[in-house]
């Protein structure tokens, strides 16, 4: 209860917290807005929003879960996934652009991974979502790795063309690298297995998926 008790408050102060940063940015109070942010991120990490986002995923979460229990870790991280994407945001809105890229990519990457964690939950309301991250990154070529991890939570979720998307995405990258070939051979054979009806309700009907592999072979033979 009293774990339950904790991870509510913190959530219900840091909707607070968001609740302001949305007034100030409807002011166009962007340097107020990112002292808040890295208030946040400081409180949570102990360092900038700037010094995080030159940390990997793995480091991050070696800050988040000291002394930690899973469930409040999960929570913190989301927070922190949050806050990455108000922080990109706010560059953008400065003009910072290459700044706003690597929050927001660090942002979606620690929101995939902890989506990858468990089987498919509800986030908290505050949580962006993962569209709302591409979307920022619509002007960007996202790399290798966030297309993979976008990849295998949208095969999770049983959005097949939205995986198959992405895995055209590092091909195109990539036209010549062979372990992406084989990559996605292993792909399609995995959906292969799923019925014709998951296959339609994740819009990649097997026609298509058929087609698909058939011109990955062509590579590999």
């Amino acid at each position: 209860m009293i774990r339950r008790d904790y991870i509510l408050r913190m959530i219900e102060e840091f909707i607070a917290v968001l609740s302001r940063l949305s007034s100030l940015k409807q002011d166009q109070h962007w340097r107020e807005a990112s002292g808040v942010v890295n208030e946040e991120v400081q409180k949570l990490l102990g360092i900038d929003s700037n010094s995080a986002v030159q940390l990997t995923e793995t480091e991050l979460l070696a800050r988040l879960i000291k002394g930690e229990p899973t469930q409040v870790v999960r929570e913190k991280t989301l927070i922190v996934a949050t806050l990455f994407k108000e922080a990109g945001d706010l560059a953008l809105a400065e003009n910072r652009l290459d700044q706003g890229r690597a929050l927001h990519l660090k942002g979606l990457h620690l929101l995939l991974d902890v989506l990858a964690q468990d089987e498919p939950f509800e986030c908290p309301e505050f949580v962006p979502r993962v569209e709302g991250f591409i979307a920022a990154l619509q002007d960007s070529v996202l790399p290798l790795p966030t297309l993979a991890r976008l990849m295998q939570h949208y095969e999770r979720l049983g959005e097949f063309a939205k995986a198959e998307d992405c895995l055209f995405g590092m091909l195109e990258s990539e036209p010549d690298n062979p372990r992406l070939v084989e990559f996605g051979v292993a792909f399609y054979q995995r959906l292969a297995s799923h019925s014709d009806s998951a296959l339609l309700a994740g819009n990649l009907p097997r026609p298509e998926l058929e087609a698909g592999l058939g011109e990955l072979r062509k590579k590999v033979a």
